[in-house]
């Protein structure tokens, strides 16, 4: 066989190569598309917390137990919480065992049953409001008022002088944290 006709035969047998490799080889794409999405978040309004009256049980008796009741008035705890419309919120009240003098010397137990709390989101509520009565070591998840993103809660309990109480003005914090939960 001579040159030429040895590189008609290559050329065939790689032209012949190709065809095959081309046709056994996956399908090429014809056509692209492309899709554009967006991640999107809105920031919800700043949790308010106010403590707008404290607990108050006023002049105690030696040896006498004083309670005030969630829905006085002019002596239950009252606490605020603003926030977005709507929303709901876990809230967890820090209750103290004892109240104490300023200077440590003696301190008083006070007591918080599972009536002692109730809560209302009227934007002006009062303690003697039509609300929810509640366990203040529990409190439920609480939904912001939809109008204006208002809850009140209220608060009561009772102080157990001994009969040797120390006089003075005792005191305690009582904290209440409250956050957004994601409903």
């Amino acid at each position: 066989m001579n040159f030429n006709a040895r590189m008609k035969l290559a050329s065939g047998l790689v032209a012949a190569i190709l065809v095959v490799a081309i046709l056994s080889s996956p399908a090429a794409v014809q056509a692209q598309d492309v899709a554009v999405g967006q991640a999107t978040a809105t920031v919800l309004a700043v949790l308010t917390v106010t403590a707008s009256q404290d607990l108050a049980f006023g002049d105690v008796l030696q040896g006498v137990p004083t309670s005030i009741t969630h829905d006085d008035d002019a002596a239950s705890g009252i606490f605020r919480i603003s926030g977005e419309p709507d929303k709901q919120v876990d809230a967890y009240m820090q209750l103290p065992d004892y109240v104490a003098l300023a200077d440590g010397s003696d301190r008083m137990v006070i007591s918080f049953s599972s009536t002692d709390a109730e809560y209302n989101d009227a934007a002006a509520a009062a303690p003697s409001g039509a609300g929810t009565e509640t366990n203040p070591h529990n409190i439920p998840t609480l939904t912001l008022s939809a109008a204006a993103g208002d809850q009140a809660i209220f608060l009561g309990g009772t102080v157990f002088p001994t009969v040797d109480q120390t006089n003075g003005s005792y005191s305690a914090d009582i904290v209440l944290t409250v956050a957004y939960n994601g409903s």
